[in-house]
């Protein structure tokens, strides 16, 4: 797990945002860490408003993430959870996740959270899950990107 070269999460002022988080079924424990961690930046960014929804699995997350972009979230974060078995599967899945949500970002200009966790294993994904005893938090990551990224439109759209 390579954290070389990750910028410095700097505190965000996002209280005006309308944000979502659609957020996978599969791995409850691990969902729970991203979940909690969204809360969290959420929270640190003094976040107002905003909604928790729920889809069946990683492989919805992108028509979920659209629904909610068209509602007029300013952003949306995506969390999920895809680990690797022994059919190619789990390579079908990544890859239409993370062009789903690519797509629904720029078609809706709306910024998109990729809290979507690709892993070898179980322990992998608990590692990044912000549970504690995890070395990586990337449900507040995702979040915190989000967020960022909205702000960033925020002041580009009043230029």
């Amino acid at each position: 797990m390579s954290r070389v070269g990750q910028p410095e999460l700097e505190p965000l002022d996002a209280r005006d945002l309308r944000v979502a988080v659609v957020a996978s079924l599969w791995h409850e424990t691990v969902m729970d860490g991203l979940i909690a961690g969204a809360e969290r930046a959420l929270a640190a960014a003094k976040v107002e408003s905003s909604s928790i929804v729920r889809a069946p699995g990683s492989f919805e997350l992108p028509i979920v993430a659209q629904a909610l972009a068209r509602q007029g979230f300013d952003a949306v974060v995506a969390l999920g959870v895809v680990v690797r078995g022994g059919t190619p599967h789990f390579d079908y899945v990544c890859r239409a996740v993370t062009d789903g949500l690519t797509r629904v970002a720029v078609d809706a200009a709306v910024p998109i959270g990729f809290g979507v966790l690709t892993c070898d294993n179980e322990q992998q994904a608990l590692d990044r899950a912000g549970l504690e005893g995890s070395v990586e938090d990337k449900g507040y990551e995702a979040t915190h990107a989000a967020l960022s990224t909205a702000l960033t439109l925020q002041q580009i759209r009043r230029a």
